[in-house]
C-alpha cells in the first residue's frame, strides 16, 4: 500500500447520472479524489467505468450531477476546455498517430502550451522556433523519464504494444496535468510490461506530483498501487475505500472479486 502525502480534495464527482435513451449508464455516482492520490475505479465489464471517465474529461455531458476541479465546476465543457483546466487522459484503445515518431506524438500533447499561432509554428521562424525548441526540450525529458530514448525517431506503429502504451502516457504527461485519467493502462500487457507500467505510474505520482484516477481490471495491480478504490456495478457505486476495505466488502466480493479472492 503506497504511503503518500495525500492532500486536500482536488476532484469532486457529485451525484452523476448518465443515460443513453432508456439505458442508464451511471446512477447517482459520487466520490472525491484527493491531491497526490492514486484513485482506482473498478467493476465488471459494463459497470460504467469508462463512461465515468468520459464525464470527467468532457466527452459526455451527464444529465444530472456536477464535477468540479479545485472547486471550479465543469459546466457544459468539451474535452479541450477540461484539458485546459488541467485534466489529461490516456485511452484503452490507443489513439496515437501510428505513422509519426515518438517525439512528434508526445509533442502533440504540448499543443495547449504553445503560444504562437499555427502559421508561425508551420514556418518555424522567430518566436515560434524558439518556443518549439523549449517544448521539445520538455518532451525529451519525458522520453528520458519513460526510458524510451532508443525509439525517439521510430514511427509508433512499429513499436511493441507495451512501449506504445508508454508513448500514450508520455503524450498525456506532456500536457502537465493536475489530474491524469488512465483508462486500463495495463490492458493487453504481459507480466513484465505491467510491472514496468506500474512503476511508471507510481513515479509519475511521486516525481511529478500528479493526481491519478485509474481504471484497471488487474486486481493485483489495483490493490498494490492504489490509495483508495471506488467500485461500480451496473452503473451504481457499491463500494468505496482503501484496498483492504474494498477487499472485505461483501457487496464487492459477490459482484466482482469473487469468493476465491
Amino acid at each position: 500500500m503506497p504511503g503518500r502525502d495525500i492532500g486536500e480534495v482536488i476532484l469532486e464527482v457529485n451525484n452523476i447520472s448518465l443515460a443513453f435513451g432508456g439505458v442508464k449508464a451511471l446512477t447517482d455516482i459520487s466520490f472525491a479524489v484527493r491531491e497526490h492520490e492514486i484513485r482506482a475505479i473498478i467493476g465488471p465489464n459494463g459497470a460504467g467505468k469508462s463512461s465515468m471517465l468520459n464525464c470527467i474529461n468532457g466527452v459526455y455531458q451527464p444529465q444530472q450531477g456536477t464535477i468540479a476541479l479545485k472547486g471550479r465546476t465543469f459546466k457544459n465543457m468539451n474535452s479541450r476546455q477540461v484539458a485546459e483546466m488541467g485534466v489529461a487522459r490516456t485511452f484503452q484503445n490507443l489513439a496515437l498517430f501510428k505513422g509519426m515518431s515518438v517525439v512528434d506524438n508526445i509533442m502533440t500533447g504540448r499543443n495547449l502550451k504553445m503560444k504562437s499561432n499555427l502559421f508561425l509554428q508551420a514556418l518555424r521562424i522567430g518566436p515560434a522556433q524558439r518556443e518549439e525548441v523549449r517544448q521539445r526540450e520538455f518532451v525529451e525529458r519525458i522520453i528520458d523519464f519513460l526510458e524510451i530514448q532508443p525509439y525517439r525517431k521510430t514511427p509508433v506503429g512499429r513499436m511493441p504494444y507495451g512501449l506504445q502504451k508508454r508513448v500514450d502516457l508520455g503524450r498525456a504527461l506532456a500536457m502537465e496535468p493536475q489530474v491524469l485519467l488512465l483508462d486500463e493502462p495495463m490492458a493487453g500487457m504481459n507480466v513484465e510490461e505491467k510491472q514496468d507500467m506500474s512503476r511508471f505510474i507510481l513515479d509519475v505520482n511521486d516525481e511529478f506530483g500528479t493526481t491519478i484516477v485509474l481504471i484497471e481490471h488487474d486486481m493485483s495491480v489495483v490493490m498494490d498501487i492504489s490509495d483508495r478504490v471506488v467500485v461500480l456495478d451496473y452503473g451504481k457505486k457499491i463500494g468505496d475505500g482503501t484496498p483492504d476495505e474494498v477487499r472485505a466488502n461483501p457487496d464487492v466480493i459477490s459482484a466482482y472479486l469473487g469468493t476465491t479472492h
